[in-house]
Formats: structure tokens, sequence, C-alpha cells
């Protein structure tokens, strides 16, 4: 393809991404395919023979789009979101067009020092420590892996890394029976071992409970453990809890314990002054994640780090061998030794445009309004007979069961919700999410897309609410 080529078909893909942002509402939400039928519909090899882009095209919009799930559908209200905007949308066309690699300073100057002023910008946003320096890392399950990597090397004295373990290492990661399942990955892959992860209990709203965390802490000195980190979570996955980050942060300190603060999704609601009240001691921690790419309108993947010593993150992964030192090392920031990969995109530049083109202001109306919605439906489920709200209510994720009383036991009422969820998510109008909550099935409503309305939410629980008093009245 030359240039010519490039610059027409670009201007056709701009087309459809325009008239696809404008019509996603239209196309279900979920796909109506089973296992293995896209993959039935691709050659079994690849062509021998150059093919016309016309017909690669025609190949995505025939084979590809009729089995994704939409992302940015007005009835997306599973998971948590991953929002993306126009902004962010053209931004990461440049990025892939500059095609840069942006390990070191040396390889992309502008990249990097863009990047030191994003994560400024947004420590501020947010209302973080100044202390706090911050890098752009993948994801949240990246992050927590690198702040369990640096608490092991800041407490071996970053032996571990050139020894290996010791009979003396007998690491405990701590997080409440709530903390994200990634943490189990992470202690794994760290070689804690995830016998050494130990669940802290909660509390009814699902937060966990200092002095629980801390008398697991007693009890492991005791039996001759060392503890290394406590991850506390702002907004867990399956409820939005949010943990008393400044009295752990107390314990942490007593016992000379990292702690790491999952803020992954609703990090993005500090923006709003009014909401500060969820990191309240965040002073304390010693390091801090939230995604972007979830509720900041950022494609994916975007997530911003911080940590109070950087010098202790550098010092867990920085390796330099002779291709390279740069004359620049000490004069900058070479991010390649602020995480685990060698190799990075260039993420920094749709946050800048992200920013700027909505502004503080744009941002905080934006998370204001759904946060607003979410305590709509809230309300409106409270006030709705044979439906039960499940959990507190924070921001904008709403848990909810069906429970008509015409069930007799938890597990009819458990098997009925799960029945609700699979009509709603084959409807193709909606799309929800389940978990569970003192070990009963709830149903996860979140309202947050990037162009989400109160129509929006409105339409999409009136569906909810229709299909699930109807099967109910089926039982």
């Amino acid at each position: 393809m030359n240039t010519h080529e490039f610059r027409t078909h670009a201007h056709e893909l701009a087309d459809w991404m325009a008239d696809y942002l404008e019509r996603v509402g239209e196309y279900p939400v979920t796909p109506p395919v089973r296992p293995g039928d896209i993959k039935k519909q691709l050659p079994v090899a690849a062509p021998e023979n150059p093919e016309s882009f016309a017909s690669i095209f025609q190949d995505f919009r025939e084979v590809i789009l009729p089995g994704m799930t939409h992302w940015q559908h007005p009835g997306f209200f599973a998971y948590f979101p991953a929002n993306n905007s126009e902004p962010s949308i053209l931004a990461e066309m440049l990025t892939a067009t500059l095609g840069a690699q942006c390990m070191v300073w040396l390889s992309s100057p502008a990249a990097e020092e863009l990047e030191e002023r994003m994560m400024e910008w947004l420590r501020d946003m947010l209302g973080l420590p100044g202390p706090f320096t911050g890098v752009i890392q993948d994801t949240a399950s990246s992050s927590t892996l690198v702040a369990i990597l640096t608490a092991r090397e800041h407490r071996s004295g970053y032996e571990i890394n050139r020894r290996g373990f010791g009979p003396a290492d007998r690491f405990r990661v701590y997080t409440s029976t709530q903390g994200h399942s990634s943490i189990d990955k992470d202690v794994k892959i760290a070689g804690i071992g995830i016998e050494n992860l130990v669940k802290v209990e909660v509390d009814e709203t699902f937060a966990m409970i200092p002095s629980r965390l801390e008398m697991a802490i007693q009890e492991d000195i005791t039996e001759g453990f060392v503890p290394l980190c406590v991850i506390s979570t702002i907004g867990t996955t399956s409820s939005t809890a949010i943990d008393p980050i400044g009295e752990i942060s107390r314990i942490c300190r007593k016992y000379s314990v990292w702690h790491h603060v999952d803020a992954s999704y609703a990090g993005t609601a500090l923006i709003l002054p009014e909401i500060r009240w969820m990191s309240d001691g965040v002073e304390g921690a010693d390091s801090f994640v939230f995604n972007p790419h979830k509720w900041m309108f950022t494609n994916f993947d975007c997530s911003a780090y911080f940590v109070k010593d950087k010098q202790a993150l550098i010092n867990t992964f920085s390796i330099l061998p002779e291709y390279l030192k740069t004359p620049e090392d000490k004069l900058v920031n070479n991010y390649r030794d602020w995480g685990i990969p060698l190799g990075r995109r260039f993420r920094a530049l749709k946050l800048w445009f992200v920013i700027r083109t909505y502004g503080i202001s744009g941002l905080q109306e934006k998370i204001r309004s759904h946060i607003q919605y979410g305590q709509w439906l809230k309300q409106e489920m409270h006030n709705t007979p044979g439906v039960e709200l499940m959990a507190p209510v924070p921001l904008n994720l709403v848990c909810f069961r069906f429970n008509s009383n015409k069930q007799t036991t938890e597990k009819e009422v458990d098997a009925t919700n799960a029945r609700i969820l699979e009509a709603l998510n084959r409807s193709g109008k909606v799309f929800l999410t389940q978990t569970k909550l003192n070990h009963k099935v709830v149903l996860r409503f979140v309202a947050g897309q990037t162009h989400t309305s109160l129509e929006d939410i409105q339409n999409g629980w009136r569906f909810i609410y229709e299909t699930g008093r109807s099967m109910c009245n089926e039982q």
C-alpha cells in the first residue's frame, strides 16, 4: 500500500469510525454468536498472495464486526467501562502513525517529557500528595505487580533480585476478601506464593476491617512470617466498596509494611473535590494506581501508577546494558526502568488530547453526571417491589437482585437471577455482569459510558425490570 492508497483508505476509515460512534446503539450490545462461529469463517492458512484493502475491510464488516461486544454501546452496563472518546481515538491514530518505541528519553524525547507532565497533571487533578511521582503502566494488574515487586526488593535490600529467595523470606501480602483477583495472580508471579496471600475480613459495606488486618499482621509476625505489602482498594470490583485508607496506612507504618492503593476504577472520581473523602489518608500510602482507560474517556490501555519512593521503583527494575546507555541518563526519566517491559507505547499523547479537550471542568461534569445516574437508579430500585439493593452505592455501580418472595430458598433466588441475567444478555439490548456478595448471586449495573445519558439509564432499567419481573412471575 503506497501513501496515495493509504490516504484514500484512511479517509474511508475515518468516515466509517464517525458513523460507528453515531450509530453504535443500533448494534446488539453482545453478539448472537457461539464459540467457534467467527473462527470457522476465517481461512485456515494465511494468503499466499496480496489481497486488496477493499476485500479486507469488507471481511472486517461482515465477519469481525458481527462478533464484537460493543463496549461503547448505550446499553453496556457490565464490568467497569473501558471508555474511549473522540480526542482519544484521534490521538491513538497519531500514535500508530508515529510508530515510536518510547523506552528511554533518547528514543523519543517528547514522549518521555509529555508523560512526565501528564502524570503531574493527573496527580494534582486527583489531589494526590506532591511527593508522589507517576508513570504510565498498561493495566492496574501490572501496576499492582510492580508495587509488590518493589515492596519485595525494598524489604530485602534488593537482594532477592540478586540471589533469589532465601529461607528467611517468608513474606505475606494482605488484601480484603473483596480485593481484585489480579492480586492473586500477582503474588504468584512475584514468587510470594498464593498461600501467603492473606484475605482480610470486610464489614457490612464490604470494606476492609483495619482491626482484622492488624490482628492478621500480628499473628504472622508471631509465626515467623514477614508482613510485606497491604493492598487496599478504593472501589472494589464487586461493589465499589471503599477501604479506610488512612487507618490502613497507619497500621502499615506501624509494622513497616508497604501500602499500595488500588483505585483502578473509582480513582477517576477523585477529580471531584466532594468525593475525595474516599482517599483520606492516602498521603500515608507508598503507591497508588488508577486507570484513565476505565472512567476517564481514554482508550485502553492507560494505567496511572504513582509511587512515593521512585528510587525504590527504579532500583527494582533498572538494568543497563551497554546498548541502552545514553549521555542523558542522569538528566532524564528513562521509563523502561519504571516497570516490567522494556518497550513502551506513547500512551501520554491520548491523555494530553483528552484532558485538553474536556478540561478539568468538562471531566468533572461528566463524572458528576454518571454518579447522579447511579444515585437515581439506586433510588428507583429502592422504591421498586421485588428488587433488593445488595450493597451501598457510593458512586455509580448498583448491585441488586430480583426477589419476588416466590422462591423459598436462597438457592432458588440465585438460580432465578442467573436466568434473568442470561436472558438480558441474550437480548442484545443490554449487557450486565454478576458477582457474589455474602454468597448470594448479585447483578451489577454500571452507569459510566462516555456518552451515557439519563435516558439511556432509564430505558435500560425499564427493560431490565420488565424482563426480571416477567421471569419471576413465571416461577
